[in-house]
């Protein structure tokens, strides 16, 4: 398709309008990100699901119970209990 002149138009055009998509999702990504910095609740990163004090909590849990049973009682799942031990 790109033998011919008319191959070479229809591909560069194409092109074209991939590199504009691309540039239009850069840049209103950037107006979110300064959207969202211009909030005064606005936080790096994935906000907690918890406090600290609720992890504590969990922490100490784990000092007498399985993870298991930690997990029935306060709903996090055993691999987030484990990262967080660790």
């Amino acid at each position: 398709m790109e033998d011919t002149p008319t191959g070479r138009l229809i591909f560069n055009i194409m092109m074209m309008f991939m590199e504009f998509e691309r540039d239009m999702i850069v840049e209103r990504t950037q107006e979110g990100k300064t959207i969202a910095k211009q909030k005064p609740d606005f936080r790096e990163g994935r906000p907690k699901k918890s406090s600290r004090q609720q992890r504590e909590h969990t922490m100490s849990l784990l000092e007498s119970h399985s993870y298991k049973e930690v997990e029935g009682m306060t709903g996090i799942p055993k691999s987030t209990l484990i990262r967080e031990k660790n």
